[in-house]
């Protein structure tokens, strides 16, 4: 444990959920992230890290939290962790199954001490079932979820980075589970489990294309579709500069203005739905698109209904007139990150800064709070 906490953040706790109170055990990836929009949104999280993590304090996934220190193998830690749960509102681990049991902070121990707590626990393959106790990743997660057999160009899958499982399908399934229980619990006075899956919320995102492999619209094979780069109107084209921008004309009145302001006057352009025409007519867009260099192609078609944007990097981002309006991105100890998101009306998001703290005032701080 830290022998002296530093001094905590001046910045007042705002958001719609100031006042509840959320111990987070210290792990890596969609948790921390849960946590960091729970933080955000004005919730009091306590990360439990081990002794000598040298937590880093400027973290975008790790701010707003104040960081405990201790080993949870010595039973007077474990003691005063369930002490400090017995005044929470939500737990969230991420460890695999059973790793919680053994410390002796399973749901069944921790909700006998708390009957009220939400007990959220993230992990990629669930708490039962033939792969729980296996190793693995987001790309294995969505591996399994006919999610990443779709995405991608025809020759291969391709993995979208770890936001399908981790964070789509993880963190944020987690977030709506708990926010979900509390509310529960807020009229039942009974706390639960949150068993949120990797699978399970990837899986959950693919519902639009199994409603629409039902209804005859989806076909399975890569590139065959119209929102998977098969449709020469939603797709992503180079430039003359190698930049690249990307277009999303599904609608006819969308897909008209399309070829108004690309000169698109070539007949063949009429078959918008023709599955067969959209190869050819890809190579032909292609082609138009790389006739002019980005920044052209931006005052020709941003802010129209042509659904057109440029595809920047994560430099550029920040820079865009529109991002930069809206302070999509912040800057915090020098490191550009993204800003508390959704926003509330009332009770705004705000960031709070890291803090290193001590189990005992915390604990003391939360009874008497009560």
């Amino acid at each position: 444990m830290l022998d002296k906490p530093a001094p905590q953040s001046a910045t007042r706790a705002s958001g719609p959920l100031a006042g509840f109170r959320i111990v987070e055990f210290a792990g890596i990836g969609p948790g921390p992230f849960a946590c960091m929009m729970l933080a955000d949104m004005g919730a009091e999280v306590v990360t439990l890290d081990r002794v000598g993590a040298k937590k880093n304090l400027k973290s975008v996934a790790g701010r707003g939290r104040k960081v405990v220190e201790l080993d949870l193998k010595d039973k007077a830690a474990v003691a005063q962790v369930l002490d400090l749960l017995s005044h929470a509102d939500a737990l969230v681990e991420g460890f695999r199954p059973g790793v919680m049991e053994r410390l002796g902070l399973g749901p069944d121990l921790v909700l006998a001490r708390n009957p009220r707590l939400v007990y959220g626990r993230m992990t990629g393959w669930g708490q039962q079932g033939p792969l729980a106790q296996a190793a693995g990743h987001d790309i294995n997660y969505i591996s399994v979820t006919g999610a990443l057999a779709a995405i991608g160009p025809k020759e291969r899958p391709v993995p979208p980075l770890n936001l399908v499982g981790d964070f789509g399908g993880g963190a944020l399934y987690l977030v709506v589970g708990v926010l979900a229980a509390l509310l529960e619990a807020s009229k039942s006075g009974k706390g639960q489990v949150v068993d949120a899956a990797m699978c399970d919320g990837a899986a959950s995102l693919m519902s639009m294309f199994f409603d629409m492999t039902a209804a005859g619209r989806w076909t399975e094979g890569r590139e065959s579709n119209f929102l998977d780069g098969g449709a020469h109107f939603y797709g992503v084209y180079e430039c003359a500069c190698g930049n690249f921008i990307s277009i999303g004309s599904i609608e006819p009145q969308f897909y008209a203005l399309l070829r108004q302001h690309a000169g698109l006057s070539d007949a063949d352009f009429d078959a918008q739905m023709d599955r067969k025409a959209w190869p050819a007519l890809k190579e032909k867009l292609a082609r138009v698109f790389k006739s002019k260099n980005r920044e052209e192609w931006c005052r020709i078609m941003e802010g129209t209904d042509i659904c057109f944007a440029p595809i920047l990097t994560m430099a550029e981002a920040p820079k865009h007139p529109h991002m930069a309006a809206r302070e999509i991105f912040v800057t915090r100890h020098g490191v550009t990150q993204p800003a508390p998101a959704p926003r509330f009306s009332r009770t705004p998001s705000a960031i709070r800064d890291a803090a290193t703290a001590d189990i005992a005032e915390l604990t003391s701080a939360w009874k008497g709070g009560r």
